[in-house]
């Protein structure tokens, strides 16, 4: 391929790239209402009503960890993110997501709110009273018997991570299930489902092993009345030592 050829191929690229980029989002008050209520529909369970935050992260931020452009914003409410609880939007028009976009960015120019409490001292209590290294880890370091917390606070919102602390039963992620493996020859396995299909369903238990089954090999699947093994810190810890601890999970989030 020629010099000439290179350059013509690397400017159309480009080109198309900054094409791909440029989404125009509409900026009518009408447009920003119907943007609003469409967000209340589809997107309020889990970002919260005013974008707060909740089983979802707060979206009252000027940069969107996967939507740093309108582009990349629209294909999130489009396609949602593989890999997490995001699913996509399903039923809406194309003129409807422009408008839910244009309702999310506009969250971003409301001033966010500080997390209350000491990350610092909630680290400690992290390590110490809390115990919490026992079933979930931290860049690759604790237990695996629970999610991974490395950037739980890009993830929930410090609501949502208070309420799991008091009431973990009410605040169990999506598609974390524990349930008890009883094949037709040999032992049980109880733990958490890492994988399922049609013939299969992978296992993986408090210690860190993982186990696969075949279906045809299964007596049967029991899930525990608990949702979640995590105990409840009501009680175990003091107003003070919650929100301490809620600050620093709150501040576990991708480095930049």
């Amino acid at each position: 391929m020629t010099r000439a050829l290179l350059f013509s191929w690397f400017a159309i690229a480009a080109i198309a790239a900054d094409t791909e980029t440029r989404v125009k989002l509409p900026n009518s008050r009408a447009d920003l209402v119907r943007g609003e209520k469409l967000f209340q529909v589809h997107c309020a369970r889990c970002h919260g009503p005013k974008g707060e935050g909740s089983r979802g992260p707060t979206l009252i931020r000027a940069r969107l960890l996967h939507a740093p452009n309108d582009a990349a914003l629209l294909a999130v409410i489009d396609e949602g993110i593989r890999g997490t609880e995001m699913p996509g939007a399903g039923a809406m028009s194309r003129h409807e997501m422009l408008q839910t976009a244009a309702f999310v960015r506009s969250l971003g120019k409301v001033p966010q709110q500080p997390v209350p409490g000491d990350a610092a001292r909630g680290a400690e209590i992290y390590r110490s009273k809390g115990n919490c290294g026992a079933c979930h880890s931290i860049s690759g370091e604790g237990g695996v018997a629970g999610p991974d917390l490395t950037q739980i606070g890009e993830a929930r919102s410090a609501a949502y991570l208070r309420e799991s602390l008091v009431d973990p039963q009410a605040a169990v992620p999506e598609g974390y299930v524990r349930l008890t493996v009883v094949p037709k020859a040999g032992l049980s396995v109880t733990g958490v489902r890492v994988n399922e299909d049609s013939f299969s369903i992978q296992v993986r238990d408090d210690s860190g092993r993982s186990y696969s089954f075949w279906k045809s090999d299964i007596a049967r699947v029991d899930k525990p009345k608990e949702k979640s093994p995590m105990p409840s810190f009501r009680g175990q810890l003091s107003d003070p030592e919650l929100t301490d601890l809620v600050a620093y999970l709150a501040s576990l989030k991708e480095r930049k």
